[in-house]
């Protein structure tokens, strides 16, 4: 097993940096590595941006989260100082793919992985159980509820693709999609393999969530969201549930499931691709909500960035919300991780804070995405050790809560920590 270069145990502080460097972690929000027929399918500078376009391929390697991350990926591959990005990526393309997976998982000691299923490309990256190669407890599922609820759309309306919308009992089939969301969602609360749902409603329609109801006579409202639905997918052949009324609807259903059967709920917040409305991804606009489902778990995920004081404030004064602290790692520089962090413990009490790797097709986005968030840990805690704010064992505590108890306990998985 290749090393790592962490920093060199300190002399006053051994404990901390045992906790943070070696103790196992919940992988709280991950996603599905590719196959290995499709290794090289998509733009391996997806690893460090959610950007697309030039965007992605011509600016992102140089930020300095790729520098970063090329110094890193360099040293793991047994390559020189001084190699780059280009040079990262022929390495890598010349070991077997299980071999690759292997080097990235076995120094990072993630213990279990929590798969959103939902990303798309379901049929170029693996199933769940397969990632339990690299883990030594079981991989879980989280339910993407938008892939769910468009999954029931696309059977209702598939019969009905070239009729106009005022030729279609549209409340009977509006009364069909409630009742089958409803079943399939229940359904998913009942098995022993889903750990929570996740929503994706931050990238549709924004977070500024309401809560909505349905009757049998059909929400004028929610009917005519339900319309534009259906026209959209008759005269373009698109499905993706992007219109205001039955998104709300689509997270409030989510949401009550969730509450009466113990799951918790995902909520993409803060960082992602040029498809989501900056503005509208604030959690802040999830306050409301939050009150009307206090039985409900709410997952803010992605550190909220930038927005992430706005988190740790939602997490502080309501006591069923979580604040994820990942994708950060890589995607944000050192020191940005390190002030993230900061942002994060300014308010947010520690045992409500979980770490995620947010890992996606590459298996180096799952070691970048450890040790990156290992070191900024150490570096934050270490601070506040040294300037008297906490105890040495005060700060391991809250290590090993972030990398492994909160979401133990968050997500019920009734898991102990197995040290390698």
């Amino acid at each position: 097993m290749r090393s790592i270069s962490y920093p060199p145990e300190p002399t006053d502080l051994p404990k901390l940096h045992s906790a943070a460097f070696t103790f196992p972690a919940i992988d709280n929000h991950a996603h599905a590595l590719l196959r290995i027929d499709n290794r090289d399918s998509m733009p391996f500078e997806g690893l460090i941006s959610e950007a697309a376009g030039d965007a992605l391929t011509k600016d992102s390697v140089h930020t300095l989260a790729c520098y970063r991350a090329t110094h890193q990926l360099a040293e793991l591959l047994g390559l020189p100082a001084g190699s780059s990005w280009d040079d990262v990526k022929v390495k890598r393309s010349e070991l077997a793919y299980l071999d690759l997976c292997k080097l990235c998982f076995e120094p990072v000691n993630i213990q279990c992985i929590l798969i959103d299923d939902g990303l798309g490309a379901r049929d170029i990256v693996y199933d769940i159980p397969w990632h339990d190669h690299f883990t030594r407890s079981q991989s879980w599922r989280v339910v993407r509820i938008e892939a769910v609820a468009e999954e029931v759309l696309e059977i209702l309306f598939k019969p009905f693709d070239s009729a106009p919308a005022d030729n279609l009992d549209l409340v009977k089939l509006l009364a069909l999609f409630v009742n089958s969301l409803t079943g399939k969602l229940t359904t998913s609360a009942t098995d022993t393999q889903v750990v929570a749902y996740k929503s994706v409603v931050c990238y549709r329609t924004g977070l500024a969530v309401s809560a909505t109801s349905y009757n049998n006579g059909g929400d004028p409202e929610l009917l005519d969201s339900f319309k534009r639905v259906y026209e959209t997918y008759r005269l373009h052949g698109k499905l993706r549930v992007e219109d205001k009324a039955l998104n709300d609807y689509v997270v409030c259903t989510a949401l009550d499931i969730g509450g009466r059967f113990g799951k918790p709920v995902q909520f993409h917040t803060g960082l992602g691709d040029n498809d989501i409305d900056l503005v509208l991804s604030s959690p802040a606009y999830l306050q409301s909500i939050i009150k009307t489902y206090p039985d409900t778990t709410f997952i803010l995920l992605h550190s909220s960035y930038p927005y992430t004081r706005e988190a740790g404030y939602l997490t502080s004064v309501y006591s069923n919300v979580y604040l994820d602290f990942g994708e950060i790692f890589p995607f944000v520089s050192g020191q940005g991780q390190r002030s993230i962090i900061r942002q994060i413990l300014e308010l947010a009490p520690t045992n409500k804070i979980l770490w995620s790797t947010d890992g996606h097709f590459w298996p180096e986005s799952y070691y970048l995405g450890t040790i990156q968030a290992r070191q900024a840990l150490y570096e934050v805690l270490s601070e506040n050790v040294r300037s008297q704010e906490l105890t040495e064992a005060e700060a391991v505590t809250i290590v090993e809560n972030a990398l492994f108890y909160n979401a133990n306990r968050a997500y019920k998985l009734g898991l102990k920590p197995v040290q390698r």
